[in-house]
C-alpha cells in the first residue's frame, strides 16, 4: 500500500491566527492544526502521521478511487432523486429602473397580455417531461408581480393551474406591488417570496428606483412586513458590491428595527453584483468572489451585529459550523438542465435563470410546438467536476463544483468549463469567524 496526500486535501493558514486549517472533502474531515504542524505536513516530516492516515489526508490511490467513485454514483442517485425548480417569466419588463440589472439589453414587451393558452402549453409540458419526479415552480422576471389586470389575469391563471396539481411556488419579486398580490398569494402553497433591498433609504431609492426615478424603499420594507404578517416566508436579498457594501450595518439594523430577523419566517441571502452576459461594463466597483467576503471579514469586526442578520456561508464554513459536519462531496454545483430548467413567456425552454430570456441560450420551444436540442441539453447536463478538464487535479474540486457554467461559457465560450471558487481563502475567513471567535 503505497500513501500519498490525497489529492482532495487542502489547507491553508486561518486568518489572523497562527493555526492552520487542513480539510479532505472526499473523506469528510476538517480539523484545525497548529502550524508547526502544518509545516511539517506540508514537508512530509510528521513524526506521527497516523492522525493524518485515519481521516484520509494521506490515502493510498486504490482507496481513493474507490471512495471517489462511490460518492459520486451517491451524487448522481441524489441528483437524479432530487427536487427540481422550474422557473417561468411571464415578462422581461420590469417597473423598476436598478443600475445594476443584468437583463438591461433583453427584450421586454406586454405584448403577449392573455397568456392563458402559453400558460397552459406549459403546465401541459410539465406535466408529461416531469412525471414522476418532484419539483416546484419559481415566478421570475422582470418583475412578476406588475400591477395591472392582464398581468394579474395572467399571474391568478398561473396560480390556478399550479393549485390544481398541489404545486408549491416561490416569487422573486422586487416587491413593490407585492402587497396587492398577497389575498392570492396565500391560497397557494408558497414556499418563498425573495425580496431585494440593498441597503437603507437613501442607498436602495439610488440603486432601485422606479422607472420615473422615485424612490421605492419605504414601499419594499412595509411589503417585508405585510408578508410576514400574512403567515409567508421572506427570503430578503441585497445586491452587493463597493457602492453599497458599506451600508450593510445599517441594513442589518433595519432588520433587526423592524424585528425581521426574530421571525423563523425570515431568511437572508447576499448576491454579489457579477459581470453577467453583457452588462455591467465597467467593472470599477465590482468585487471579486474573495474581495466581497474579505470586506465582509472585516466589517464584522466592527459590527458583529451583522451576523443577527445574516451569516456568510464563507464556502463550508458556516455549514461546518451548524451541523458539525462538511457537507458531501459537491461533484457539480450548477443546476442547470438538471435540477433547474427556465420557461418564458415567447414559449421559449432554457437552461437556469442565468440564461433565460438571452438570445442564442434557447434549448427548445414548449409553445406553439415542443422541440428540444438534445445535444446542447446533454451538453449541460454532462457538466461537472469529472468532465471539466481543469477541475479534475483540483484539490478543492469536491467543495467548488465546477462553478456556475453560465458565467464559464461567457467567460471562455465553452459549457465545460470551470468557474472557479476561491475555497481556501474563504474557508480562512471563515473558520475564523465561525470557530476562533
Amino acid at each position: 500500500m503505497s500513501l500519498r496526500k490525497s489529492k482532495h486535501t487542502f489547507y491553508g493558514p486561518v486568518k489572523d491566527s497562527e493555526n492552520w486549517f487542513i480539510i479532505n472533502s472526499l473523506s469528510g474531515e476538517a480539523d484545525l492544526i497548529e502550524s508547526d504542524l502544518a509545516r511539517q505536513f506540508q514537508e512530509d516530516t510528521l513524526q506521527d502521521p497516523s492522525p493524518f492516515i485515519e481521516k484520509g489526508y494521506y490515502m493510498d490511490e486504490e482507496k481513493e478511487s474507490s471512495l471517489f467513485n462511490s460518492a459520486y454514483l451517491d451524487f448522481v442517485d441524489q441528483q437524479d432523486d432530487g427536487e427540481i425548480q422550474i422557473f417561468y417569466v411571464p415578462d422581461y419588463f420590469c417597473n423598476f429602473n436598478c443600475t445594476y440589472c443584468y437583463q438591461e439589453e433583453y427584450e421586454s414587451s406586454t405584448a403577449v397580455k392573455d397568456q392563458r393558452q402559453i400558460i397552459d402549453a406549459f403546465f401541459d409540458y410539465i406535466d408529461k417531461t416531469f412525471a414522476g419526479r418532484k419539483y416546484y415552480l419559481t415566478l421570475f422576471g422582470g418583475e412578476p408581480l406588475l400591477d395591472t389586470e392582464h398581468h394579474k389575469k395572467n399571474i391568478y391563471h398561473f396560480l390556478d393551474r399550479a393549485n390544481e396539481r398541489g404545486l408549491s411556488l416561490a416569487v422573486v419579486t422586487n416587491g413593490y406591488s407585492l402587497e396587492s398580490y398577497l389575498p392570492r398569494l396565500k391560497e397557494s402553497s408558497i414556499r418563498e417570496i425573495q425580496i431585494t433591498i440593498d441597503g437603507p433609504r437613501k442607498v436602495h431609492d439610488k440603486r432601485r428606483p422606479l422607472r420615473g426615478g422615485q424612490g421605492t424603499f419605504d414601499r419594499v420594507s412595509d411589503a417585508v412586513n405585510l408578508t410576514l404578517q400574512a403567515g409567508l416566508r421572506v427570503n430578503l436579498r441585497a445586491v452587493i458590491d463597493k457602492q453599497n457594501i458599506d451600508s450593510l450595518p445599517e441594513l442589518a439594523q433595519h432588520a433587526l428595527d423592524q424585528g425581521w430577523v426574530e421571525s423563523e419566517l425570515f431568511m437572508t441571502q447576499l448576491g454579489r453584483n457579477y459581470e453577467l452576459h453583457s452588462c455591467q461594463k465597467d467593472h470599477e466597483y465590482l468585487f471579486t468572489r474573495i474581495g466581497m467576503y474579505e470586506k465582509i471579514y472585516e466589517m464584522l469586526k466592527e459590527h458583529p451585529h451583522i451576523l443577527d442578520f445574516h451569516k456568510p456561508a464563507f464556502s463550508l464554513s458556516r455549514f461546518l459550523a451548524e451541523e458539525g459536519e462538511l457537507p458531501k462531496p459537491l461533484f457539480d454545483s450548477c443546476p442547470g438542465a438538471k435540477t433547474e430548467w427556465a420557461f418564458d413567456y415567447t414559449g421559449h425552454i432554457y437552461s437556469c435563470t442565468a440564461t433565460v430570456g438571452k438570445t442564442g441560450e434557447e434549448l427548445g420551444q414548449f409553445f406553439p410546438e415542443i422541440r428540444l436540442s438534445e445535444e446542447t441539453v446533454e451538453e449541460w447536463q454532462d457538466r461537472d467536476v469529472c468532465s471539466i478538464e481543469a477541475c479534475r487535479d483540483c484539490s478543492v474540486q469536491l467543495a467548488c463544483g465546477g462553478g456556475c457554467g453560465s458565467v464559464a461559457k461567457n467567460k471562455t465560450g465553452k459549457i465545460l468549463a470551470p468557474d472557479c471558487r476561491p475555497v481556501s481563502e474563504l474557508m480562512s475567513l471563515g473558520l475564523k469567524t465561525y470557530f476562533e471567535e
